[in-house]
């Protein structure tokens, strides 16, 4: 069972950045967050820009249920700059390579493993797909069963593994999304032919048209210190000069 919170933010970055801010949020951050919120990197990554926005990151944090929500946000929001002052400069650089982007409070489906339970399993992928689904008000918990009973298991004998199934908060159930890891990129090709006619796929694929679900499918690759790749928390050890990335 997994009574976690996350929050996964689409950040929109400036020019040739990408680089530099996965470092700064994966090697200047994380351990920072883990100490003082103890909040965890479930993952960052870098959106294939042929597939979706470019340039992109995708950012997921593990936080301890709605409780470990409130402290996470009482910690940052209770100052009158709306901004923990002791990250300024943190703040400071962040600000130097994105613009901003889209955040979305998610909850785990009760079978999403923890990170930590992912990468002490050895969980990871060469690439991922991205899928954020959206649906009639109250349709996302139905979407999220068949997923569990339909694509899951059909992606599964394709090797490749579901990391984590999240239904969005705040949006009366019309959003939840998939995060799925693929072993490497010659697997990719044959999950996308899955889905047409006769793949294994395809059932699922013929549920969501019928249900009026829309699906929207980007392709994912791991920062290099995302936890997926590493197998762990990243740490302050990991830091190097971001004029060095």
């Amino acid at each position: 069972m997994n009574d976690k919170v996350y929050i996964h933010e689409f950040i929109d970055i400036i020019g040739a950045n990408r680089a530099r801010y996965m470092h700064h949020m994966t090697a200047n951050w994380c351990p920072v967050a883990l100490e003082e919120r103890n909040q965890l990197c479930f993952g960052v990554w870098g959106t294939v820009g042929s597939t979706g926005r470019w340039p992109e990151v995708v950012n997921l944090w593990e936080l301890d249920g709605w409780d470990g929500l409130v402290a996470n946000f009482s910690h940052e929001l209770s100052h009158d700059s709306l901004q923990d002052p002791s990250l300024a400069q943190w703040w400071a650089q962040a600000a130097a390579l994105r613009r901003g982007g889209v955040d979305r409070i998610v909850v785990p489906e009760p079978w999403t493993e923890p990170i930590e339970s992912l990468t002490a399993r050895g969980v990871r992928g060469e690439v991922y797909a991205h899928e954020l689904f959206t649906c009639r008000p109250g349709g996302a918990p139905a979407v999220l069963d068949h997923l569990a009973s339909m694509a899951r298991p059909a992606a599964e004998a394709l090797g490749v593994t579901c990391v984590g199934a999240f239904e969005v908060a705040m949006v009366n159930q019309a959003e939840c999304l998939a995060i799925w890891a693929l072993p490497n990129w010659a697997s990719w090709p044959h999950y996308e032919q899955a889905w047409a006619s006769a793949g294994a796929l395809r059932p699922w694929a013929e549920w969501l048209a019928a249900a009026g679900v829309g699906t929207a499918r980007t392709l994912l690759v791991d920062a290099p210190l995302a936890p997926l790749r590493l197998g762990r928390q990243p740490l302050a050890s990991d830091r190097r000069p971001l004029d060095q990335i």
